[in-house]
């Protein structure tokens, strides 16, 4: 755009004196594949139009990611006044069901392996990239709805055909998207101006990691596909490793620096990240948890989180409880500390006890503060600019232990590369726990097996903890919906059969009250009269209920449906939804 916009002023200074030299030129106004596709300068400005798409940090202005309980609320970790509920119609329309950015793709494809005038090197970079986000386009499509066309290269209008022919069964897109992610990892180079900011052959694998992990557990616990889980599962550790091991990431920062600082350029573990400049481009996800009112981490969340000696809060001797805030985060994970505010936030309190956001569940997450700007015009509002991280260590760590435990090849080896190594690194000089270990099949610390009393009897104990892991390292980071899907355990976000996801802290009314000199906890209710966990939605019409395995795929909208009709193909709906 900034090149078409600098053509046209070109034009325009020349049109107010032309002459006959000016009329026998191409005008400078129109760009074609012949004048555009002739440099690498152009093809990474086309490029760019993916990256606030798939590489979206913290968003820009008033606009969302999927961060904290504002990106993806429908799971368990969150406490709501009024739960998201789950699908209950097929909607009208929807922006989700789409094709642009896999045109974009396979046209950036298709012009790249044009450019003759490219180094074969600099072409086969190029060609990655745009396989890169072929293969992210197709992921969010797959991701919501199952099976869906494929297309290799870019139609022209007149291929209704193609344009209508009936969706590709999931596995075979998802074979192609694996092949792409594969010639991705190969040619895409290893490092390709400011580090982190642009796309790198690192980039590409740990985004493989993330998508095949998916898919593996997808077609083991929804299809029953042994051989493709098998298939996509291996690709996501191999992809995992490749980073780990060659990469050259590691934690040189503390677990909060990676999500509130100004400036991620020094932080090691970042293998992409958005970086954010006041008055240029600034978000408000800082706004969230420093001022405004927020959606607070549920006691199921809280409670997830082991102990110190790296034993669960139901086995551990140094639980101390949940009566104050002081003995919930009193030898825990250091994590949790970083995580949730030292101090409660009960709805309503705001200016009383502090100058920060309040919370549904009383607990009141700050991941994502930097208080050194709290009070400042780039601490408030849509002026914030903190960096984000796109992908890190971190998530390819935990993509890494899961891939292996899902495969059934977990070693002690496994999980001193990837969960150890997050276990030990530096959060602010805080004694990290002790490795977890593993003995005949069984979680173990400290050479003893145990068996958390708070497991889900349908999972595995290594596997209950190697998801404990992802839970707690990527928490608030918009994963965990997508985890429940993939798993097949959304019945863990409905919140008649698990409490827990609807409470937050303990609190004394009296004692909040005679603190806050006033009866403002009137409208806060909790388990008991005067003392009890806050209940943050207390309607039975708010109840969020699951009951049909529908869900797990975004119906298709109405609308898509009646446009293949109405060209006499036919578009077939999600299992499920057409009944």
């Amino acid at each position: 755009m900034k090149i078409k916009i600098f053509a046209l002023l070109i034009a325009a200074s020349m049109a107010g004196g032309c002459g006959k030299d000016f009329l026998r030129r191409m005008p400078l106004d129109q760009l074609t594949d012949q004048t555009y596709w002739t440099t690498e300068e152009n093809v990474r400005a086309f490029a760019y139009r993916f990256y606030p798409v798939y590489f979206s940090g913290f968003n820009s202005g008033f606009a969302w990611s999927n961060y904290t309980y504002l990106g993806q609320g429908l799971n368990d970790d969150f406490a709501p006044e009024t739960p998201n509920p789950f699908t209950k119609q097929i909607p009208t329309t929807s922006t989700n069901w789409g094709f642009t950015r896999v045109r974009d793709a396979n046209l950036m494809l298709a012009r790249v392996q044009g450019m003759a005038n490219l180094q074969p090197a600099t072409r086969e970079h190029w060609m990655g990239v745009a396989r890169l986000f072929r293969a992210m386009a197709y992921y969010q499509l797959v991701n919501d709805y199952g099976d869906v066309q494929w297309y290799d290269r870019p139609l022209d209008i007149i291929e209704e055909k193609e344009l209508f022919k009936p969706r590709d069964t999931r596995t075979i897109v998802m074979d192609h998207l694996q092949e792409d992610l594969e010639f991705a990892a190969a040619k895409i180079r290893e490092s390709d101006g400011a580090k982190g900011l642009n796309v790198t052959k690192w980039v590409a694998l740990a985004y493989m990691s993330r998508i095949m992990l998916f898919e593996g557990t997808w077609q083991k616990y929804h299809a029953n596909n042994a051989e493709k889980s098998k298939k996509y599962l291996e690709a996501a550790k191999w992809a995992a490793n490749e980073v780990i091991t060659k990469g050259g990431f590691e934690f040189s920062h503390g677990y909060r620096e990676s999500f509130n600082s100004l400036d991620l350029a020094s932080n090691k573990e970042m293998i992409m990240y958005r970086s954010y400049v006041t008055g240029v481009l600034t978000h408000s996800m800082m706004s969230y948890v420093n001022t405004d009112a927020q959606v607070g981490p549920s006691k199921n969340l809280v409670e997830s989180y082991l102990c110190k000696d790296g034993l669960p809060i139901g086995l551990s001797p140094q639980y101390k409880g949940d009566k104050t805030m002081a003995d919930v985060l009193t030898d825990r994970d250091p994590r949790l500390g970083h995580t949730v505010a030292p101090a409660l936030r009960p709805t309503g309190s705001k200016g009383r006890f502090n100058n920060y956001a309040t919370s549904t569940s009383g607990y009141a997450h700050h991941k994502f503060l930097n208080e050194a700007i709290a009070g400042l015009p780039n601490g408030t509002s849509n002026q914030n600019d903190t960096d984000a991280p796109v992908v890190r260590l971190g998530e390819v760590m935990v993509n890494y232990a899961e891939a292996c435990a899902e495969l059934g090849t977990l070693t002690q080896a496994d999980l001193d590369k990837s969960i150890n190594k997050l276990r030990a690194r530096p959060v602010n000089n805080a004694n990290p726990l002790p490795p977890l270990q593993v003995l005949g099949g069984q979680p173990a610390v400290n050479g003893v097996a145990y068996d958390d009393p708070a497991r889900d009897p349908a999972v595995p104990a290594l596997i209950w903890e190697i998801r404990r892991e992802r839970r707690v390292e990527l928490s608030m980071e918009g994963f965990r919906l997508d985890d429940l899907r993939r798993w097949k355990k959304m019945g863990y976000a409905d919140t008649r059969a698990n409490s827990d996801i609807n409470r937050g802290a303990w609190i004394k009314r009296s004692e909040w009250e005679k603190a806050g000199g006033g009866s403002w906890l009137v409208n806060i209710t909790l388990t008991g009269t005067d003392e009890g966990y806050i209940v943050p939605s207390v309607s039975a019409n708010a109840d969020r209920i699951f009951d049909n395995e529908r869900v797990y795929l975004t119906p298709i909208p109405a609308d898509q449906i009646k446009i293949f009709s109405d060209k006499g193909y036919e578009l077939k709906q999600n299992p499920l939804w057409s009944n």
